[in-house]
């Protein structure tokens, strides 16, 4: 993946928008723009983001809040580090980021994923409720809110209320979003891409994962989330949800060596 085209920095202090023009119809900054934050401090009079501009394949982007995550996945730290990033320090900082603009929280989608992965079920599914009603056509939100759902009050109540949404235009995503809608089987979704883009396989393997792990079905979960963390996507891709799949596999003792 080819690297920077343009640098931006936007420092925020005071009013959450910083020196840019604003007025109470001004809609929230949204953080769902193909920018990879490099950089990302908070103090209790300042926030300060330097994003770099670079191309990107998907709409999962790094914001400031999770960078820390990103560094101690990609970075020589430990997974110790990793660890207390995506459970301490990833919530605390989309908090602060409500707390400077609440109309921001019906943008955190990686909120809800943070809040997944500290088992606070019914705040994550909250969250991807929120966004999604924000943007009806995202089809990851809801699959992760059916993913605390399930884990609230099994997979039949969570699917009586799935977040029906738009149609992806990833044809992996499609099938994925059908399989947890109305139930499949995550060994042919896998199939089905084994042969496609690198990204699709990726995608796969990680829905599978997460579907068996919705079924309480752990064996098979590591194995699909180990495969996504494995895939050539997994590895190279600046992707979220490449980071994600790592952390995942991390919290739940799995190793990916």
């Amino acid at each position: 993946m080819t690297s920077i085209m343009h640098n931006f920095k936007f420092t925020i202090s005071g009013n959450p928008f910083g020196s840019h023009s604003y007025s109470a119809s001004s809609p929230p900054l949204s953080f769902k723009k193909h920018y990879r934050p490099h950089f990302f401090v908070i103090t209790p009079s300042i926030v300060q983001y330097n994003l770099i501009l670079i191309p990107t394949i998907s709409r999962r982007l790094l914001i400031p809040s999770v960078s820390g995550l990103w560094d101690a996945i990609t970075g020589n730290n430990s997974a110790r580090e990793a660890l207390l990033a995506i459970r301490r320090g990833s919530l605390a900082e989309f908090d602060r980021a409500i707390e400077l603009d609440p109309r921001q929280k019906a943008y955190l989608w990686q909120r809800g994923l943070s809040l997944y992965y500290l088992d606070r079920f019914e705040e994550g599914a909250e969250q991807f409720r929120i966004d999604v009603a924000q943007n009806p056509n995202d089809t990851e939100e809801s699959i992760w809110c059916f993913l605390c759902e399930a884990q609230l009050y099994g997979v039949d109540e969570a699917r009586k209320q799935f977040l029906e949404v738009g149609r992806d235009p990833r044809p992996v995503m499609r099938e994925a979003y059908n399989m947890f809608k109305d139930g499949g089987d995550p060994e042919m979704l896998v199939a089905a891409f084994a042969n496609g883009r690198d990204n699709e396989y990726f995608y796969a393997s990680l829905y599978a994962g997460l579907y068996y792990e919705s079924q309480k079905q752990t064996d098979a979960a590591k194995i699909h989330l180990l495969a996504a963390c494995r895939s050539p996507y997994g590895l190279s891709s600046d992707d979220y949800m490449a980071s994600l799949a790592n952390v995942h596999c991390l919290c739940r003792s799995w190793s990916s060596d």
